[in-house]
């Protein structure tokens, strides 16, 4: 007894002495709902307790026994090793070989020497799944490099457990959290357990996979669960919680690592969604390495999805699909009438509800459509959140609070309103009416930059793409004239304008009349003149330059008669050349038209 005596207070010198530690905080890894419930095996790989060894020995192999009930379903079985030093992430089980998928790690300073300590995990669901019940036997975990250092200070340990969660169909609706990380007590460490859902705490359970625990030193070592210290006699005194057992099995010889459940029922009260766990040690140094806890939890879980969003160019209204649905997770319906809450920068637009209960993986298809506040001119953020009262308020109990919003980001589509196209000009061909190629209009570079392209006699038949002009190549029409141009692209279009003008062209004169009524140049013809030029004047000379013959826009064309009977015939000219001018009146046409013109009959 004496040098039991000697190497605890080696051990509580020893503790006192160290510094600084670095360690990685036991977080939430992840979370079951449904008919689960959780259980543990695992093994030391310590001959004897630390504390008592004479030498550093560590054992090359060890097992442990799973039995599981048949009736049973595993859902996940997960390995965690652990030891003294920087780690060894390559071992076997049941000779199989297992690499880590995940490790931890944790460091003490004593005088400026650093002490390593490590943890690794690896997902073995498939393995168990093949080997099913039977002897389980962990090896290949070599930290021997490291025993002599740690071994004057009684740190030198291994170890190795398996947590396995399944599924009975007569279980109740449960939560199982899973916490890991490698944190140790140095005298005292608080545990944040985030993400619980506590709706019944009937049967609640909480379960620790720890480490280096001695159950010959309990100097002030406790382990408490929001204030109130949990025991477990005799296996687990109150103030000794970490003291080398297994609560599955009743192993009290579990050397240096621990693996105890604790029923936590009148711990933790329905609503709870976090819980403090709190550990003292004023000697032995004890390393947290997982947490899991069972609570009942019938409760759904929704969550919303936006399938689609339209807003259509240059409009305020917002058309939204999108899908509330209670996941497959969740182990009770989503009532109906659950609030969703639509925002637009976090400012409240619109409300809807659910309109039926939706069972567990069920889900409810929405279309509504929302008009977006003027204020919202650019890029937004359209935020829907289902379990939301409009205040940010959630009236459900859920498992998850924090999956219950989707968020995309939207963009105002503004069509483009191009700088108007440089006008077109036709020859009038009278009372200005033009005649237009429109196509020739599409040589344009900019054309090519759009879909399509369509002409509108006006600017609303433009804006909503109505009443396009068919006849583009050889469009009539009296001028002026405006016509607007749609071009389309995805997803907005683009519009301009063109004047359509008219100019009067130089006329063509005919100079040949046969007089002789047989339907062919009958009469002094002059093309682009009447209706065009509407102050013309024309003059007729003889060839002595006497003016036989006036006409207008008011007289019918000259047939070659004169307009007093001054000749052989009276009023009918004879066969020769006239002379004639023709007075356009035009500003831009201000020389007369003159020639010569020739008759016969």
């Amino acid at each position: 007894m004496k040098r039991k005596y000697n190497y605890f207070l080696l051990s509580w010198l020893i503790f006192f002495g160290f510094g600084f530690v670095k360690a990685q905080n036991v977080s939430l890894y992840e979370q079951f709902n449904g008919r689960y419930d959780f259980t543990f095996i695992g093994n030391t790989l310590n001959p004897a307790e630390n504390t008592l060894q004479l030498s550093p020995d560590i054992l090359t192999e060890s097992s442990a026994e799973l039995n599981l009930s048949p009736d049973v379903t595993l859902l996940k079985a997960y390995l965690y090793w652990a030891g003294s030093g920087d780690g060894d992430f390559e071992v076997e089980l049941n000779g199989q070989s297992i690499s880590a998928q995940r490790n931890f790690g944790l460091t003490r300073t004593f005088n400026g020497v650093d002490f390593t300590y490590f943890s690794a995990f690896a997902d073995i669901t498939s393995l168990i799944e093949s080997n099913g019940n039977g002897t389980y036997t962990f090896s290949g975990l070599d930290n021997t490099s490291f025993l002599p250092s740690h071994f004057p200070r009684r740190t030198n340990f291994a170890g190795w457990a398996i947590i396995l969660v399944y599924f009975h169909p007569d279980l109740p609706l449960n939560q199982i959290n899973l916490y890991d990380g490698l944190q140790g007590v140095p005298q005292e460490l608080s545990i944040t357990l985030s993400s619980l859902n506590v709706i019944d705490n009937q049967a609640a359970k909480i379960g620790f996979l720890a480490w280096e625990g001695d159950v010959n030193i309990a100097v002030n070592e406790t382990l408490r669960i929001n204030g109130t210290v949990l025991s477990n006699p005799p296996l687990n005194p109150a103030n000794n919680a970490f003291n080398g057992t297994n609560s599955v099995t009743g192993n009290t010889q579990l050397f240096n690592m621990d693996l105890d459940i604790y029923d936590i029922q009148n711990n933790i009260e329905p609503g709870d969604q976090s819980a403090e766990i709190s550990l003292t040690s004023g000697q032995d140094f004890v390393m947290i390495n997982a947490v899991i806890t069972k609570l009942n939890s019938q409760v759904p879980d929704a969550v919303i999805a936006i399938t689609e969003t339209n807003l259509p160019c240059d409009s305020r209204l917002l058309s939204i699909d999108f899908t509330v649905t209670n996941l497959e997770t969740a182990t009770n319906p989503l009532p109906t009438n659950t609030p969703i809450a639509i925002y637009v920068n976090n400012v409240l637009i619109a409300q809807a509800q659910t309109q039926n209960s939706l069972g567990i993986g069920e889900s409810e298809i929405f279309s509504l459509t929302v008009e977006l506040p003027i204020e919202i001119t650019d890029e937004f953020e359209l935020k829907l959140v289902v379990d939301d009262n409009g205040l940010g308020v959630s009236t459900v109990n859920e498992i998850n609070e924090a999956n219950n919003s989707e968020i995309t980001t939207i963009r105002f589509i503004f069509s483009n309103q191009l700088p108007d196209l440089l006008p077109i000009i036709s020859c009038n061909k009278g009372f200005q009416v033009g005649q237009f190629d429109l196509i020739a209009l599409t040589a344009q570079p900019f054309f090519i930059a759009f879909e399509s392209y369509s002409f509108h006699e006006t600017e609303e038949d433009a804006q909503n793409g109505l009443n396009p002009i068919f006849i583009t190549s050889a469009y009539e029409v009296t001028t002026p004239k405006t016509l607007y141009i749609r071009l389309d692209e995805s997803p907005c279009p683009a519009f301009t304008k063109v004047e359509l003008l008219t100019e009067n062209c130089p006329p063509t004169v005919y100079n040949f009349i046969s007089a002789n009524e047989d339907g062919w140049n009958d009469y002094f013809f002059v093309k682009g003149l009447r209706n065009i030029f509407l102050d013309f004047k024309i003059e007729i000379f003889n060839r002595w330059g006497k003016l036989i013959w006036t006409g207008s826009q008011q007289t019918e064309d000259w047939r070659g008669e004169t307009t007093e009977p001054i000749e052989w015939n009276g009023t009918i000219s004879a066969d020769g050349t006239y002379y004639y001018v023709i007075h356009l009146n035009d500003p831009n046409y201000r020389t007369p038209l003159q020639g010569y013109l020739y008759i016969t009959r």
